[in-house]
């Protein structure tokens, strides 16, 4: 059904409980997502955004609920990828006079996506759109994060709506962020950030700062994916303002592939070795273990080291990918090492190092390579050289905060 989210402002977007991957296989949905639209009853009726292509009965049936979709006068378009966008022609169909309300970036997403011939009006950051007793205020967002993107904001009920930032990919009945267990929330809170947003940290801060210094007023927030944040909204922002600077604690991540198990001796090792200099570790294997679990761990951890065995004189595949998607995401103030086993040559251990340094995480220490199967004195090494690195983990913590 539709739910109030404000006086006159309806949530009457869709859930999909089934999808388990996004942007094609690089995020792991596993507790779905939803497509969050919203409804503005006013003496003019607005849609902000829509839902993905083959939800679209499902947002209609709930606009309906509420007011006839043919009254729909404007439908605002926040972002034009479509899983936001793909319901735009069914929403057009039922209401021919609406007019399509975007960003100038906008107009060459949507005209590539979606059929052209509807009414559009182009809006830029403080221009207004009154529907009678409300109004909507637009702030473009490039980059958060599509070049398109923008925030439609309105005074009246302090509510802002800020498309794909403050989500969570979370399928739920409920539609509050206060009434889903806290740590399934910013589990999911944390990956969608790291895993969409790390690249636009900077740019986070500075849309940030707009935002305080324009002096908005804010008592909800509604993202287009997940749950509205009604209660303490800020909460979210100020993780955001966190996670965007690099903010992370004594944690370490050691992540590794094996071929024959020894990397993975290797790797136990080296999580023992860090333990014992009082850092806290997970481990995990790839491909056991889902990239978009990793990267969402590792933006609340200061160090990864990463392990491979050498083939063909590189590291293997899965620990390849993951490191194309770090160098992509670049996380923020982290640092790294690499370890790794091999027989007659080595390789991975020095690949591994470059592509961390490509993805902006410097490399604290010299790799550790070990050939075969680790004796007990080279797993007392690994220990060692885990240790090592659990240091340089709160050498670098306490200089932050001096």
């Amino acid at each position: 059904m539709a739910v109030p989210i404000a006086e006159n402002v309806y949530w009457v977007g869709a859930v999909d409980w089934e999808v388990r991957h996004f942007h094609g296989y690089s995020y792991h949905t596993h507790r779905g997502t939803s497509y969050n639209a919203y409804l503005v009853v006013d003496e003019r009726v607005a849609l902000i955004d829509t839902v993905m292509r083959g939800f679209e009965d499902e947002m209609l049936r709930r606009i309906a609920e509420v007011v006839d979709p043919a009254r729909i006068d404007y439908v605002v378009a926040n972002h034009g990828e479509l899983d936001h966008a793909g319901a735009i022609p069914a929403v057009m169909a039922r209401a021919p006079h609406a007019i399509l309300v975007h960003s100038k970036r906008a107009a060459d997403s949507l005209g590539k996506y979606l059929p052209d011939g509807w009414k559009r009006q182009v809006v830029g950051t403080g221009d207004t759109l009154p529907l009678g007793r409300k109004t909507l205020t637009f702030l473009e967002a490039p980059m958060l994060h599509w070049p398109d993107s923008m925030f439609t904001y309105i005074p009246e009920d302090k509510l802002l709506l800020p498309n794909d930032a403050f989500g969570q990919h979370l399928a739920s009945s409920e539609r509050f962020a206060d009434q889903v267990d806290p740590a399934v929330l910013w589990d999911e809170a944390r990956k969608y950030f790291a895993n969409i947003l790390t690249p636009f940290s900077k740019l986070i801060l500075r849309k940030v700062e707009e935002v305080q210094q324009m002096g908005l007023e804010i008592a909800t927030i509604a993202p287009s994916h997940g749950v509205v944040w009604r209660e303490n909204p800020m909460q979210i922002v100020e993780q955001y303002v966190r996670w965007a600077r690099g903010e992370a604690g004594a944690k370490a991540l050691v992540v590794y592939e094996t071929m024959w198990g020894s990397t993975a001796e290797m790797a136990h090792a080296v999580a023992e070795g860090i333990a014992s200099a009082g850092v806290k570790v997970r481990v995990f294997p790839v491909p056991q273990t889902d990239h978009t679990t990793v990267v969402g761990e590792l933006l609340e951890a200061k160090g990864i080291v990463v392990g491979s065995p050498t083939h063909n004189r590189r590291m293997l595949l899965n620990v390849a990918a993951l490191m194309e998607d770090l160098i992509g995401l670049r996380p923020v103030n982290k640092i790294g090492a690499a370890f790794g086993s091999h027989g007659w040559s080595g390789g991975a251990v020095p690949l591994i190092e470059q592509r961390l340094k490509e993805a902006g995480i410097e490399v604290v220490q010299e790799g550790l390579a070990l050939t075969w199967w680790p004796t007990p004195e080279e797993r007392a090494q690994a220990v060692a050289w885990g240790r090592a690195f659990g240091e340089r983990i709160l050498e670098s913590l306490s200089r932050r905060a001096e």
